[in-house]
């Protein structure tokens, strides 16, 4: 059975390239959220196996919907998408619990070397 992904992303093009990205490598996006507050509901909605989390994003940021998912799941499993030159929020977002990061712009072997680094 073929992972489950939430994608997380406040851009739609980005949320579609992600999309893209994880459909060729084998995964199924099981949905999609374009803030964190979102990405929370679709969270306790959807149980995905993975997410993939913007940094960056309206209403709530990715760092703090981060520390919300863990509350609900310990066992969540995040990959955070930052801009170049956001490496002080990755750190945060690692310590927040999140298991990688992959820069954007995404280069897709590696975005799938990450997803397939955290969950097989």
């Amino acid at each position: 059975m073929s992972k489950r992904v939430l994608v997380v992303d406040d851009a739609a093009f980005m949320r579609m390239m992600i999309k893209d990205i994880l459909q060729k490598g084998g995964y199924e996006v099981v949905g999609e959220a374009e803030d964190g507050k979102r990405a929370i509901e679709k969270y306790k909605e959807l149980k995905p196996d993975l997410v993939t989390m913007d940094i960056t994003m309206p209403d709530m940021d990715g760092i703090t919907a981060v520390k919300e998912i863990r509350k609900i799941d310990e066992n969540a499993v995040i990959i955070m998408c930052s801009a170049m030159g956001q490496q002080a929020m990755v750190i945060d977002a690692i310590q927040a619990g999140a298991k990688d990061f992959v820069v954007k712009p995404f280069q897709p072997e590696r975005v799938l070397e990450a997803i397939k680094k955290v969950v097989g």
